[in-house]
């Protein structure tokens, strides 16, 4: 089939999975697309597995102002052919949290320069590039916790400050960040706790809220 004749099949695909009931029920929390056709995850997945990876269907994908084109661009684009200002480009456009969320699972992650271009994200003011580069560490975190001393300092100043400072989803996908690195060893735990001790008689709402959750991962 040529470019076009895959993305009709797609879209004919996807119309007949259409589910208006959780289409309307993302709209009223929040998750707003120009066209949502409420198709679940599952089915999605099933749609893109009739597909070889393949980067000019995944970019076109991309473009199409579509919630389930979005989902299948992530699951169909190869990593070898998506260089770094394209990732860029990518998460420049993402505009809510469920497509930074499987973006970030089903292909940022994956990428040969992940390490090093999440960092990169999570230094930028923009809300979703923010998030995005959280919750790619935190995927990296999940696969191999290791950090040079450095990386680490950089990592944990820029997460604590987002979580102090941030909106609410990058707040919590910094929080998943720390979470993660938490999880990986009791050197990275205690690293976590000497950063926030200092918080804990604190009058910040925001100070207090990271103390207490830091601790009670701790405990956990």
């Amino acid at each position: 089939m040529t470019l076009n004749e895959q993305l009709k099949d797609i879209k004919t695909q996807l119309r007949l999975s259409m589910n208006g009931a959780v289409s309307q029920s993302m709209r009223e929390k929040g998750l707003v697309y120009k066209l949502n056709f409420g198709v679940e995850l599952p089915r999605i997945k099933d749609i893109a597995a009739r597909y070889a990876k393949d980067h000019a269907l995944a970019q076109a994908l991309w473009k199409e102002d579509i919630r389930e084109c979005k989902i299948l661009a992530g699951l169909l684009q190869p990593t070898d052919t998506f260089f770094p200002e394209i990732a860029d480009i990518w998460v420049e456009d993402i505009r809510n949290i469920e497509i930074a969320e499987l973006t970030s699972m089903n292909l940022f992650q994956h990428l040969p320069y992940a390490p090093a271009k999440s960092f990169h994200w999570i230094a930028d003011e923009r809300e979703y590039v923010q998030v995005c580069g959280f919750l790619t560490i935190a995927r990296l975190l999940m696969k191999k916790g290791d950090m040079s001393t450095r990386v680490e300092n950089e990592f944990l100043d820029q997460a604590v400050c987002a979580f102090l400072s941030g909106t609410y989803h990058v707040r919590n996908a910094a929080m998943a960040a720390l979470r993660r690195f938490i999880q990986h060893s009791e050197a990275h735990a205690f690293a976590v706790c000497r950063r926030v001790e200092g918080m804990k008689d604190s009058t910040d709402e925001a100070e207090q809220l990271l103390y207490n959750l830091v601790k009670e991962e701790v405990a956990f």
